[in-house]
């Protein structure tokens, strides 16, 4: 099996999973389980500044949104940070770091914006000997309303002067965990890198109302009639995260800051393609929170699995799938395909049919004995019929070689690479001549 040690800014753990600051981290028995589990590290559950600890509701706290077949995809969340006292997390970090030195121990923190908070608060997290530290610069919710979480993570100014206050005063290495609820994530993310951090994590979650209840007229998670909006997580994010972590891996004034991928991890594929896309390791929390701390078995079982067969060992794996992201304007306008439907594998349900028809480009024809068949003088080659297709391989792309003649534009496809930047039609393509 492939070796999964990894090492993270110098943080060293049996395997790149952690599990994210949330409540499966808020506590030593929590903690404790998952370590036995096998999980390579956690990032314990912010912590927040020394006085009477934060209030939770006592009431709901998470919405949902379900697949057909009931699988959770997402996640609401409207809970705070840790609601004990600090000094009980503190001793209990400081456990659980001494019984299990191999794994690496992360602690989250959010304090006031002010360099005195940070300063009272970083010498207590070292004496735990924890590994490092993970700035919360993304809670959407509560927090954020005090001045703090997102609030921060959507200003850089505030995000490089926060990170520059902890890299000056504490030996750990600082990750900036960034808010995904904003425009431009590679503006945060530099901020952090001028502010000396050592890596970032995201996607912190998404603001979010999940659902309302229709007969109370209130948003669920709803307490006493009433709700707020909270943090969106799970598969349903994973898009939005892996867009974010190859914006970052790939922008030149970030290219190269090390990148904790957070956001719908749920199997070894998901972080194999967080990995390929510049992380350097994966968080995880909704799929534990979903199917307990076991699934770590899947995780390092698969992700061992796939190196092997790719032969390849973890770090080659990390950034591989970077270099061929690219902006769209650069995307090669003379690669043409078109659909083929397998007819023995066809069920003649008639899926591919009803999208084309009604919603693209009425390119797949019904003959009779409910055959279905490409029309390519039609076909964009959009691959809808492959997405909504319920047998897998049963519709292709295929390419058209170069020299064809494309049914529906009539043109001879060229061997030579072309993009929008130099088209005819591109206006400022026609201004450069």
């Amino acid at each position: 099996m492939a070796d999964l040690t990894s090492d993270f800014v110098g943080i060293k753990s049996p395997n790149p999973f952690w599990l994210a600051s949330a409540p499966p981290t808020d506590k030593e028995y929590n903690v404790r389980r998952a370590f036995e589990a096998g999980w390579g590290g956690v990032v314990w559950k912010t912590l927040g500044a020394e006085g009477p600890p934060v209030v939770n509701v006592n009431g709901p706290r998470y919405g949902v949104i379900y697949g057909a077949d009931r699988r959770v995809l997402g996640l609401n969340n409207i809970e705070l940070i840790t609601d004990r006292p600090l000094e009980v997390n503190l001793r209990e970090i400081k456990t659980v770091k001494r019984d299990f030195p191999d794994r690496a121990m992360v602690v989250s923190l959010m304090v006031p914006c002010e360099e005195a908070a940070w300063k009272a608060i970083l010498p207590r997290v070292e004496e735990t000997e924890a590994d490092g530290i993970e700035l919360n610069f993304g809670c959407p919710h509560g927090m954020s309303e005090r001045g703090m979480g997102s609030a921060v993570g959507q200003v850089p100014e505030y995000i490089e002067m926060v990170t520059r206050w902890c890299k000056e005063n504490t030996r750990m290495p600082v990750i900036v965990k960034l808010t995904p609820n904003i425009t431009d994530i590679r503006k945060p993310a530099a901020a952090a890198k001028r502010g000396g951090a050592d890596a970032v994590s995201l996607i912190n979650t998404i603001n979010s109302i999940t659902a309302v209840d229709l007969d109370t007229m209130a948003p669920e998670p709803t307490i006493d009639g009433k709700g707020s909006h909270g943090g969106y997580c799970g598969p349903a994010v994973k898009p939005i995260a892996l867009s974010m972590v190859s914006e970052i891996a790939r922008h030149p004034e970030t290219h190269g800051l090390p990148i904790s991928g957070i956001g719908g991890v749920t199997t070894w594929r998901d972080a194999a393609e967080f990995m390929a896309l510049g992380a350097g390791n994966v968080q995880v929390c909704t799929a534990a929170m979903t199917y307990g701390f076991k699934i770590i078995e899947e995780m390092t079982e698969g992700l061992s699995r796939y190196l092997d067969e790719k032969e390849m060992g973890l770090v080659d794996l990390v950034g591989r799938a970077v270099p061929n992201v690219t902006d769209w304007q650069y995307l090669n306008l003379n690669y043409v395909t078109k659909a083929r439907i397998d007819q023995d594998a066809c069920i003649k349900c008639g899926r591919c049919y009803a999208a084309c028809e009604d919603t693209s480009h009425q390119a797949i024809a019904i003959q009779p004995g409910r055959v279905f068949e490409v029309i390519d003088e039609e076909c964009v080659a959009c691959n809808l019929c492959v997405d909504v297709c319920p047998v897998e391989n049963c519709i292709t792309m295929e390419e058209l070689a170069p020299g064809a003649v494309d049914p529906r534009t009539g043109k001879v496809v060229e061997p030579d690479y072309a993009n929008w930047t130099t088209h005819p039609n591109n206006p400022a393509a026609q201004a450069a001549e």
